[in-house]
């Protein structure tokens, strides 16, 4: 079972940041390729989007298009935790945003994948 726990959300103004945290712990199993980890968003009324995933065993990352260039994801293998760094933030940014964990050995490009799940931290962008 992982357990994971974001913290870091908040309400900013267009054009800033903010930093998003999720510590993990638990064992997700064993496998050459890792896990990965992702982020994910849920504005009201909209669907749930992956905004970045990251590959623990290489450190590869991939992220939508709505947010390539302005935010980045990390991981630190010794602390267990993954990061969003978030830059140039637009209103259209502001949702719930979930950190998530896959198995390992599980692919990294599907949702469905993503099996255990943060209780969220809200992230608000004012014009």
């Amino acid at each position: 079972q992982v357990r994971l726990m974001e913290s870091g959300g908040g309400s900013v103004q267009a054009g800033g940041s903010l930093r998003l945290f999720c510590v993990v712990s638990g064992d997700s199993g064993n496998s050459p390729s890792g896990n990965c980890l992702g982020w994910f968003r849920q504005a009201p009324g909209k669907e749930r989007e992956r905004v970045a995933h990251i590959y623990t065993y290489s450190g590869a990352a991939l992220y939508a298009d709505s947010v390539k260039g302005r935010f980045t994801i990390s991981h630190d293998k010794d602390k267990n935790a993954v990061y969003l760094q978030m830059n140039s933030l637009k209103p259209e940014d502001t949702a719930m945003y979930y950190c998530a964990s896959t198995r390992a050995g599980d692919v990294c490009n599907r949702d469905y994948a993503y099996r255990y799940w943060g209780q969220g931290t809200p992230v608000t962008v004012s014009s």
